[in-house]
């Protein structure tokens, strides 16, 4: 299986022609989950592999001495407590079929994380313009993806969506004849159906945590909250909340001009920005939000919460345009506060110049299920808008439709907010961007020369480094499984003796090699990299295995082994380099902050010349660092 491309959303298909107040995307042959019942469950790796591809990530990150204390500690580990550990966890996953053996400790791994969720886990991906420059203006363009993105919420919720699926051999898998024949195939062996015709269909269990969500503050862990009966938008502009209902009582999405005059209304507002804007609470601490918030709800504000973590999803309207792709860059990660709410499923944010973007909670889902949204969203809102530059609003009184949400405020709340907001603005401050387009290579040229595109693009990266710091330090690059039920991510540890060996050659002694060597050291790293995001795709990397042994061994409050203790696994887990790639025609950028202290948040987009494209092939990378190693 290309097991990279399990990361990349696949397109639905219009079943309706026209735009206006068409209800859904599209009606998918086949029901939306009709594959979710019987995917592949994901598999628990063999220890002895587990062990063997940690020692091959820790190889070329310590000395001899130090890899020989790892390697005694790793092999005793496999033999002891890591087997014991191992098999209880084989048990536990037996017994518990309906899901993955990563769910739990995942789910906790987010929620329990004290540290503000802003750059340290939200990330972002801008959209393109829109191909018709004219329907970039700001009340169109949030009218029209507003209305794309609850036409994706009923035909999901109706299970209309066309199921996402990895299409290998789409001739045989992504047509009508073939759809129309897995539809009557029971939905408990529909997946074997698909597989038979190289067909891998995706989970898709994250979707019902895109709308109507928010994650809620609480005391040691955090709690994921939905509620899909709300009918309502929430809306920030200036830092001030708005509310308004976009389905009515039946269920109907409300008519585009209409929410166009809502949305009109809302820009026309000339209200002041709040003195104390609540959204910078969401970037605090999160023990110490969630005592704000006890304070908040104690105060009087149930009501406004309720209505904020209701909300189908959070439209950020800015009132400033884009100037640059640095500066989309730190818009979209984290923008102003005052304007965010960072604990939404998705804050929809649009300047206003009609740049778009989304902002998103991850605990809730990864990349797979927003990418799929916003694919959705950035297609039909381009082909098929709801409305024009010309259309006229609705003749409503919108005076009474929108909701202006009133917070009181107590000295406590107030001070609690000004102390978020030089927090904010401290560690903001202690951020560095930068922005690089490669234009003389990519992807396609990386292909005549028969190696992997992501791997030289990691390859760079890793010279990079070393060049600045002399070093090879732990990688991490993220891999979807979700081809498996209920899977998140593995990691691809990028940062191999392969890699450490091209990268010196390169660095510190490209004299002393031949053109011929150097390519073949190129073509080493392709494999192994090749071999390493296979397995990481198919559930058979060796950090959630791991992970989940350390999380066992906690939760049944054995001591932990000396495997965790060893100074080399620390530092593999303190990712220097943290890196994600995507490619989509909806998406400019992508990007998040550095995941420690000293780190980069690399996010990276290799294109190829086509479409909408036509320029030389591009290696487009946005890098965040902190201020440690700006110093340096």
């Amino acid at each position: 299986m290309a097991a990279r491309q399990l990361l990349r959303a696949a397109p639905g298909r219009r079943g309706y022609s026209g735009a206006g107040a068409a209800e859904f995307l599209h009606r998918s042959i086949v029901p939306t989950m009709h594959y979710q019942k019987s995917l592949p469950r994901l598999p628990i790796p063999k220890l002895e592999d587990t062990i063997t591809r940690y020692l091959n990530a820790q190889k070329p990150l310590l000395n001899a001495d130090q890899f020989r204390k790892t390697e005694e500690l790793a092999h005793a580990f496999e033999k002891g407590i890591g087997r014991e550990l191992h098999e209880q966890l084989v048990a536990q996953d037996n017994q518990n079929k309906h899901t993955s053996y990563i769910t739990g400790p995942w789910f906790d791994m987010y929620l329990k994380a004290r540290e503000p969720i802003l750059l340290n886990f939200n990330p972002f991906m801008s959209f393109n313009p829109d191909p018709k420059s004219e329907y970039n203006d700001q009340l169109t363009r949030a009218t029209n993806m507003t209305v794309s993105a609850i036409r994706f919420m009923k035909t999901f919720r109706a299970g209309y969506l066309e199921p996402e699926v990895f299409h290998l051999n789409p001739e045989k898998s992504d047509t009508e004849i073939f759809k129309k024949i897995i539809r009557f195939v029971p939905s408990s062996i529909s997946w074997f159906g698909a597989y038979m015709v190289n067909a891998y269909p995706l989970d898709m269990s994250q979707y019902f945590r895109l709308f109507n969500s928010t994650r809620i503050p609480k005391l040691n862990k955090d709690e994921l909250y939905t509620d899909e009966k709300a009918k309502h938008l929430l809306v920030l502009r200036n830092g001030n909340f708005y509310v308004f209902d976009v389905i009515d009582r039946d269920g109907n999405m409300l008519k585009p001009s209409e929410i166009q005059a809502h949305l009109k209304y809302i820009l026309s507002d000339n209200s002041p920005a709040p003195a104390f804007p609540l959204g910078y609470l969401t970037s605090e601490n999160r023990d110490t939000w969630a005592l704000l918030r006890k304070h908040l709800l104690d105060n009087g504000n149930e009501e406004a919460l309720q209505k904020v973590d209701s909300a189908m999803f959070c439209l950020s309207l800015d009132d400033f345009p884009i100037k640059d792709l640095v500066h989309l860059s730190h818009t979209m990660l984290h923008g102003d506060a005052a304007n965010r709410w960072y604990d939404k499923s998705f804050n929809l944010i649009i300047a206003e110049d009609g740049t778009a973007g989304i902002n998103f909670e991850h605990s809730w889902g990864d990349g797979v299920a927003v990418l799929r949204f916003q694919n959705e969203v950035f297609k039909d809102s381009t082909k098929t808008p709801a409305i024009s530059p010309q259309s006229q609003p609705a003749a409503v009184d919108s005076s009474r439709a929108v909701q202006k949400l009133d917070f009181k405020l107590n000295d406590a709340l107030k001070a609690g907010i000004t102390k978020a907001k030089q927090k904010f603005d401290a560690t903001i401050e202690s951020l560095s961007l930068n922005m690089i387009q490669f234009q003389e290579g990519g992807k396609e040229l990386l292909k005549q020369k028969k190696v992997s595109p992501d791997a030289v693009a990691q390859l760079a990266f890793q010279m990079a480094f070393l060049r600045q710091y002399d070093q090879t330090v732990a990688t991490y690059e993220s891999c979807s499984t979700a081809a498996f039920k209920h899977g998140r991510t593995e990691t691809i540890r990028p940062a191999s003796v392969h890699t450490k060996k091209c990268s010196e050659a390169f660095v510190k002694g490209l004299s002393k090699h031949s053109t011929e060597e150097l390519q073949n050291l190129i073509v080493e790293c392709s494999k192994y990299h090749g071999r390493l995001t296979k397995e990481a795709a198919m559930g058979q990397g060796f950090d959630r295995h791991l992970f989940s042994l350390r999380y066992l061994a906690l939760a049944k409050g054995l001591e932990l082994p000396d495997f965790y203790q060893d100074q080399a696994y620390a530092r593999l887990n303190h990712n220097i380099i943290s890196t994600s790639t995507l490619v989509s025609p909806a998406v400019q950028l992508g990007g998040f902050g550095p995941v420690v202290s000293d780190g980069f948040g690399v996010g990276y987009q290799l294109w190829p010349s086509c479409g909408y494209r036509k320029s030389k092939t591009t290696l487009r990378c946005v890098f965040w660092t902190s201020d440690v190693r700006k110093a340096s």
